[in-house]
């Protein structure tokens, strides 16, 4: 297959391809480690007409293409993602080769034709760096901001951290005491917070971790399982990342690994407000010996891992890039800047007082940091 002429834009547009009609709908997907899948559809009484697929994928035989279509063609408009992928699999043989193409990819550029999916492309995004805030209050802004976004009144975005003091953060599922050494807590005053994503727990002082926070309509990622979303919200950081030398893969669940060790993990929440926050937390330097005086080794990890191997896990990017951090904040903000055509933004004082009463509510008290003992 050639690749097709690049349409003028992205994502869910009427009349982007030249050579489809007035009442033609254009959707792309490039799939993750793949190639780029096109959609070009047309609308009839609420079904699906004159579809064809195209793309820089490759598909043996010739005629697989033709059964795709036809298992697609006169369905219904507002079919799902995995229905489609679902009659796709149906079509395909045996004997079908398909490489760079999936079937949940065709999905999901039919959902972008439809309206149903958003692009990359078709977001205003801002990136914002910092401010530098007390540790709860960034576990907070994950929610309260999101908000804020769903209520129209902030773009979606990326946010790089910072704060002014060590702190743990748990995921939303985990065990206080399974987690947290109170004494290495106390003994190095440490703030323990519990954010509102699953994942694990997270050992970080200031200026030691590079952590960021994106908030996107869930439609990003419409049609993606959660396994398939995490490497694809997070593209761009492995493509910054080669920008300073780290080699970084995704290693499932949610993971994010260089060829000498693991760089730190991510985790997402999806609200029913129909946006999502999806935040990284790299290693860019550690002490270990402190990190494992205040977290405890999960005996299945220990069984796992052993105590020694569980220090070694994380492998900083200070030792790989042999770059200060604040050059590395600077490649990670340039990059998705000017990769998806962002607005510098900020965070005004307006948006840390509704994060501090936050605080009062939920994030600071013992209620919600132990409501799982």
């Amino acid at each position: 297959m050639t690749r097709p002429t690049p349409a003028t834009t992205l994502g869910s547009t009427r009349g982007a391809d030249p050579r489809a009609t007035m009442d033609s709908m254009h959707g792309e997907y490039k799939v993750p480690g793949g190639k780029l899948v096109v959609v070009d559809v047309e609308e009839a009484d609420g079904r699906l007409k004159d579809l064809r697929v195209a793309g820089d994928f490759f598909l043996d035989p010739d005629e697989a293409l033709d059964r795709i279509t036809s298992a697609i063609e006169d369905a219904p408009t507002d079919i799902s993602a995995a229905d489609v992928a679902e009659r796709v699999r149906g079509a395909v043989l045996p004997t079908d080769t398909l490489l760079g193409l999936t079937p949940e990819g065709i999905g999901i550029a039919l959902r972008r034709a439809l309206g149903h999916a958003t692009g990359w492309e078709d977001i205003d995004f801002d990136v914002i760096h910092g401010p530098v805030v007390d540790p709860m209050l960034n576990v907070a802004m994950d929610e309260t901001l999101v908000e804020e976004v769903a209520a129209g009144r902030r773009k979606p975005f990326m946010r790089l951290w910072e704060w002014n003091g060590p702190q743990v953060v748990i995921g939303s599922f985990q065990s206080y005491d399974n987690e947290i050494n109170q004494e290495g807590v106390d003994k190095y005053r440490i703030t323990v917070s519990r954010r509102v994503t699953g994942g694990g727990a997270m050992f970080m002082e200031p200026g030691n971790c590079v952590t960021y926070s994106l908030v996107v309509p869930t439609s990003l990622v419409d049609g993606l399982s959660f396994e398939q979303s995490y490497p694809f919200l997070d593209e761009w950081v492995i493509a910054a990342l080669a920008k300073v030398g780290v080699k970084a893969r995704y290693v499932p669940l949610n993971d994010i690994a260089s060829e000498v060790g693991k760089i730190g993990g991510a985790a997402q929440k999806r609200f029913a407000n129909g946006y999502m926050v999806h935040h990284v937390t790299m290693s860019y330097d550690i002490d270990a010996a402190k990190m494992m005086e205040v977290l405890r080794i999960g005996q299945e990890k220990l069984r796992d891992k052993g105590t020694r191997s569980a220090v070694k896990r994380v492998d900083p990017m200070r030792s790989q890039t042999g770059m200060e951090r604040e050059d590395i904040l600077d490649v990670l903000f340039t990059h998705f800047r000017d990769a998806y055509g962002a607005t510098e933004g900020t965070i005004t004082e307006a948006d840390l007082d509704v994060a501090r009463q936050r605080c009062e509510t939920k994030f600071a008290t013992r209620e919600w940091v132990h409501r799982l003992p």
